[in-house]
């Protein structure tokens, strides 16, 4: 029986960029607003993109789910306006206006 860790590796990779994408999206919404969402969907499309130019399977996998974690950011980075302004993260005071309802 040989032993094949790919599916464990994948499902480590997949978390671990999940993960990553949190704090990246409050991190994107409080210094940049919600009008970022087109840089998610830019590096969603490249790394998509590159997904499909990389001969590895377990690389171009890693590369699909971190292009759609992108997509999913853009989703995302518009909800976390609405927690910010129910206020359960802090508000960027230079964006003050941005957050009126």
């Amino acid at each position: 029986m040989e032993i094949n860790f790919g599916g464990v590796i994948l499902g480590a990779c997949t978390f671990l960029v999940i993960g990553l994408f949190h704090p990246i999206v409050i991190k994107a919404e409080y210094y940049f607003g919600v009008r970022c969402w087109w840089a998610f969907a830019a590096a969603g499309v490249l790394f998509a993109v590159l997904s499909l130019f990389v001969a590895h399977f377990i690389a171009s996998t890693i590369l699909g789910v971190v292009s759609f974690s992108c997509f999913w950011s853009i989703l995302e980075v518009f909800e976390q306006r609405k927690r910010v302004r129910k206020g359960w993260f802090p508000m960027n005071p230079k964006r003050k206006g941005e957050y009126r309802k």
